[in-house]
C-alpha cells in the first residue's frame, strides 16, 4: 500500500526549491554589490602612538603611508619596521572587520567560507 500526502503537500517541493534557489541568486548578487562597494572604500587608521598612519581600500590596496619624522631613527632602523609592521596589521584588521560586519548583514549571520 502506498502512502499518499495530502493534497496540500503535493508538488511542493519543486516551489519550495525555486523560490531557494531564487534567494541564493539575490543573495549572491547582495553579496556582489557589498563586496564592490567595499573594494572603493577607504580605510584609515594610526599605530604606535599616531607614529604612523595608513590608508588602505576595502580591495586591500595600501593607499598612503605617513609616517612621523621622530620615529626614523638611522641607528635603529628596527623600531620603523616594527611601527609599520604594526601600523599594517592594525589596518587590515580594521578592513577585515569592516567587512565581515557588512557581510553580516547581507547573509544574516549564515556563514558562507569562502565567499568573503
Amino acid at each position: 500500500m502506498k502512502a499518499r500526502l495530502p493534497q496540500e503537500y503535493q508538488n511542493k517541493g519543486a516551489a519550495n526549491m525555486n523560490q531557494m534557489i531564487r534567494q541564493a541568486q539575490k543573495m549572491q548578487e547582495d553579496i556582489q554589490a557589498v563586496q564592490a562597494e567595499l573594494e572603493q572604500q577607504e580605510f584609515s587608521t594610526s599605530a604606535a602612538g599616531g607614529m604612523i598612519e595608513l590608508t588602505m581600500t576595502g580591495g586591500r590596496v595600501l593607499k598612503s603611508v605617513k609616517i612621523n619624522p621622530e620615529c626614523i631613527d638611522k641607528e635603529n632602523p628596527e623600531d620603523l619596521q616594527d611601527i609599520i609592521i604594526a601600523g599594517v596589521n592594525a589596518i587590515l584588521t580594521k578592513v577585515d572587520d569592516e567587512s565581515a560586519k557588512e557581510m553580516e548583514k547581507v547573509t544574516g549571520g549564515v556563514s558562507l567560507p569562502g565567499i568573503f
